[in-house]
């Protein structure tokens, strides 16, 4: 009787430990951090929505990362598996911290963190089932280098009759979880918006300038706000007032975010954590351009010549010589209808590339200018248009039978569609291009709501057809261009040439962005669209039999060379899958990581953010980066020099670019010893432009 006293006794100890324990899944630890999940409660009932909290403990001196994950980074992601019925919410994200990395800076947490997320249960949930819960959660946890982790997490969660009640235990995680939270602001915000800062206010007249400090604010959305500046502060009779170098173009919309500071109070310094939702209010003084800042009206003259410039960029020649020949096709009489007709087809060309980007940039892409080129299948499709035109000038086929050819099958009443088109192709080529003056004006674009952002590009494409149609609109200049002659088919057939190189550079393009596979597979199209354009050709004076045979086998060919382009996807470089330096050269490749290490060093940084359908990089790099003069001098004065690949799509750079007011590469900026504001050259260089700029650093 004893003895079955003591095991009755014993079991119930035992049932009342497992029930007092708290619902938790597995625990995985990899090197760096463990990872499990608790339910707040004992159990769930049908109907209820209860907290379940992601807990992490990470190693020392390591970090995750926010929702905002600053200058570099990826957030924390859980993806669950769940029952049907089952819902789970989005993050609820603690006060992060700041990890200034060298130049840069992240958002994150350090230690211990509790990720909560609300469970939403289904009213027909069956009490007295346990039901699993499944978790893929994904982070990246950073000292030095960083290393991505993840956890495959499983929970049994017990379905009760009733209100499930708080586990005891659970209770005292929850509650520190919860004291980690920003509280909503018990003060009014608005955002104020700037060319080059904004000004966020709060309406909070009773803080006291001498006992507030450490006053910081994380946007959720980086566009908002360059992690890496500093935000001055300003206590006055109003409020506190931060001073916010924009990140990028402002989201739409109210600006939410986390505005941290520390508060003397009794002797103790208390960290507060407000939950900020500040609504757009007047703009910054900053936009008048009083201040020296760019306005709009600079940045509009500043885009016009930009465009007037990119004429002269190598990207653009072999368009030149189509617009060269539309000039020579039509006379004084004709030539401002033509001209018109260009100007309106780069304009048309311009408003589209710029809504693109403005609505891809508003969805949260990070692009840029020449953002189209870093997909494989436009690359080699306008390969495919280069060596079709190429083609046409040589007189392997005909469109139209004018001259020009392109664009001339469409051409209505004397042939103003060709003049459009080529417009249009001008202005598609010359987007690998970056001309002087561009890059502040499109760096100012693309922090402006979208109507003065659509201004700037459209002003930047009238400055590119400028030229053409003031030429177009002045008979003396019309007057001294020669008489059209047999020599016009000779120079036809010679600016074909150009046309050729362009699509051999567009191929070597490919081969960077997608590899050798979709190297093959868009040569082998190459070869299908000269045999469509040679079948074309010779069947056009057939009878309708033989004319109807040859069009279905050019369209046969096409839509084959087409298809296999489709295939193309982006693969990373060769040095960014090794990690390491290229053989034989003298650049090492650009991480945030390693620029941080090098100028944490004290060492002094050339980084060129540069990409292989960039032409002005391009040229830069042969004419200006790569002689002897400057390897010499970067040697002498010990330079790391660093280079960031954009060829494909990366938004790590992207957001450098945006941090330092630019919308595309190239971008060249040199670390000094001791300053944490890098020099910024222009996009145009000369070798003596680069031997200036490392004038100052003594020898190594």
């Amino acid at each position: 009787m004893k003895k079955f006293g003591l095991s009755t006794l014993c079991a119930l100890l035992l049932a009342g430990a497992v029930q007092a324990a708290p619902v938790r899944s597995n625990l995985v630890a990899t090197d760096n951090v463990e990872t499990f999940i608790t339910l707040e409660t004992q159990g769930v009932a049908p109907g209820q929505t209860v907290w379940a909290a992601l807990t992490q403990n990470i190693r020392p001196h390591w970090h995750t990362y926010w929702i905002n994950p600053g200058d570099s980074g990826i957030p924390t992601e859980i993806k669950w598996t769940l029952p049907e019925g089952w819902k789970a919410d989005v993050i609820t994200w603690p006060a992060p911290q700041r990890f200034p990395i060298g130049p840069l800076v992240n958002f994150g947490y350090a230690d211990q963190v509790h990720l909560l997320v609300p469970l939403t249960v289904p009213s027909n949930a069956t009490p007295g089932q346990a039901v699993q819960l499944d978790a893929k959660v994904d982070w990246l946890v950073c000292e030095d280098i960083c290393i991505p982790e993840s956890a495959d997490l499983s929970i049994a969660v017990p379905v009760v009759a009733g209100t499930a009640a708080v586990e005891p235990e659970a209770a005292t995680l929850f509650t520190k979880a919860r004291a980690s939270l920003p509280v909503p602001s018990p003060y009014t915000a608005t955002l104020s918006p700037g060319d080059k800062a904004h000004r966020l206010i709060l309406a909070a007249p009773g803080l006291d300038k001498g006992k507030i400090s450490e006053v910081f604010f994380f946007p959720h959305d980086y566009k908002v706000a360059s992690a890496n500046a500093a935000q001055e502060l300003r206590l006055g009779a109003d409020g506190l007032t931060l001073s916010l170098v924009p990140g990028g173009a402002l989201p739409a919309g109210p600006v939410t975010g986390v505005l941290s500071f520390t508060e003397e109070l009794d002797g103790q310094s208390v960290r507060h954590a407000f939950a900020v939702e500040a609504a757009m209010g007047a703009a910054a003084q900053a936009s008048t351009g009083g201040d020296g800042q760019t306005s709009w009206a600079t940045a509009l003259l500043l885009a016009l010549l930009g465009g007037a410039v990119l004429n002269l960029m190598p990207c653009v020649f072999p368009v030149l010589s189509m617009k060269a020949l539309a000039l020579l096709q039509h006379g004084p009489g004709h030539a401002r209808r033509h001209g018109l007709a260009y100007t309106a087809g780069v304009l048309a060309c311009f408003a589209v590339v710029a809504g693109a980007l403005i609505a891809l940039r508003a969805g949260g892409a990070a692009i840029g200018w020449g953002f189209q080129l870093q997909d494989p299948l436009v690359v080699a499709i306008l390969a495919y248009v280069m060596l079709l035109l190429g083609l046409s000038l040589s007189g392997v086929f005909t469109l139209g039978g004018s001259v020009m050819g392109v664009g001339q099958g469409l051409a209505g009443r004397d042939g103003l569609a060709g003049s459009f088109f080529t417009g249009v192709l001008a202005t598609v080529v010359a987007t690998p291009c970056t001309a002087p003056f561009m890059g502040t004006a499109l760096g100012f674009a693309i922090t402006q709501p979208w109507p003065v952002a659509l201004s700037v590009f459209l002003a930047l494409g009238l400055g590119m057809a400028l030229p053409f149609l003031a030429l177009s609109f002045s008979p003396a200049l019309l007057r001294r261009l020669p008489r059209p002659g047999l020599w016009m088919e000779r120079v036809k057939q010679a600016l074909a040439f150009p046309l050729y190189a362009s699509a051999a550079w567009l191929v070597w393009v490919l081969s960077i962005q997608a590899g050798p596979a979709a190297l093959a597979t868009v040569l082998a199209g190459m070869v299908a669209i000269a045999f469509a354009a040679w079948v074309y050709g010779q069947t056009r004076l057939s009878g309708g039999a033989g004319r109807a045979f040859g069009s279905l086998l050019a369209v046969l060919a096409l839509g084959g060379a087409v298809a296999g382009a489709s295939t193309a996807r982006t693969v990373p470089a060769p040095e960014q899958v090794a990690g390491a330096k290229p053989a034989s050269s003298d650049y090492q490749p650009w991480t945030a990581e390693k620029q941080a290490e090098l100028t944490g060093q004290g060492k002094p940084v050339f980084v060129n953010f540069t990409a292989a359908w960039c032409v002005t990089c391009l040229v830069n790099e042969r004419t200006s980066l790569s002689t002897d003069a400057v390897k010499a001098a970067m040697k002498a004065k010990g330079v790391a020099y660093l280079k960031g690949d954009w060829t494909n799509r990366d938004a790590t750079i992207a957001r450098v670019l945006e941090n330092h007011g630019r919308s595309g590469v190239p971008l060249y900026l040199v670390y000094l010893p001791g300053k944490a504001e890098p020099v910024i050259l222009p996009q145009i260089l000369t070798e003596g432009i680069v031997l200036d700029a490392l004038s100052g650093l003594p020898n190594a």
